[in-house]
């Protein structure tokens, strides 16, 4: 994978480069905003990881300038800004994940394999978590292979769960109309319907919500797939 990053704190850049690099990846490594916008638009890459202070350019307005081009490339923001303001704002230019510093390089790198994932189930259409199943285009789900029936606030919360595959989705994404309370609301009857299939809706207070099989699910996910 080819991954560029952005970064002006020569210590940490350099630290994250050669981790990267020693799983296999191909490192490009940009110190300068400005500059980095000039490559993105001169070559390609598989990942971009973004500081949100840099010299030149800030990295709030390289995502803007990304997802103003139509670039698809995955972005993580990496800053220590972690205040709730600067998430939603990175996300809502079109950051697909927030990693606050300081950080474990291991979480880093799964983070990056998980919007990987995200990103080729999306391209086949079909979402799978344990005994849940979702075609995102025919907007079509079942669960313990019986057909599941979802209002249109609940295939808007049900699919990036799913497609986060059991990682965090932050609360702020999940927020169609703004209102903590209404999401709650949609969360614990989303949760009902899910449970009796060995699926659950976790709360990860202060952040999100993920999708967890229970082990009953779970033992039962085995036993098929040996069978």
């Amino acid at each position: 994978m080819r991954v560029l990053l952005i970064e002006d704190d020569p210590e940490l850049s350099s630290g994250i480069a050669a981790f990267l690099a020693g799983q296999g990846d191909s490192v490009v490594v940009e110190a300068n905003g400005m500059a980095a916008d000039a490559l993105l638009q001169q070559q390609s890459f598989d990942f971009v990881l973004i500081d949100v202070g840099l010299p030149g350019l800030g990295g709030y307005e390289i995502v803007r300038r990304i997802r103003e081009r139509r670039q698809t490339v995955p972005v993580i923001m990496v800053t220590a800004r972690d205040a709730l303001d600067d998430r939603i704002y990175g996300l809502d230019l079109g950051a697909d994940d927030y990693l606050p510093k300081p950080f474990e390089l291991a979480e880093l790198t799964a983070r990056i394999r998980a919007i990987i994932r995200r990103g080729a189930k999306a391209a086949s259409h079909r979402v799978d978590f344990g005994p849940l199943s979702i075609d995102v285009v025919a907007r079509h789900a079942s669960l313990a292979d019986q057909p599941l029936i979802l209002s249109n606030r609940e295939w808007d919360l049900l699919t990036p769960l799913a497609e986060a595959d059991g990682h965090t989705v932050p609360k702020e994404r999940l927020q169609a109309d703004g209102s903590v309370n209404a999401l709650e609301v949609y969360v614990c009857r989303l949760r009902r319907r899910l449970e009796p299939a060995g699926v659950n809706i976790r709360t990860v207070r202060g952040f999100g919500y993920r999708l967890e099989i229970t082990s009953q699910a779970a033992d039962k996910t085995r036993h098929d797939a040996n069978h």
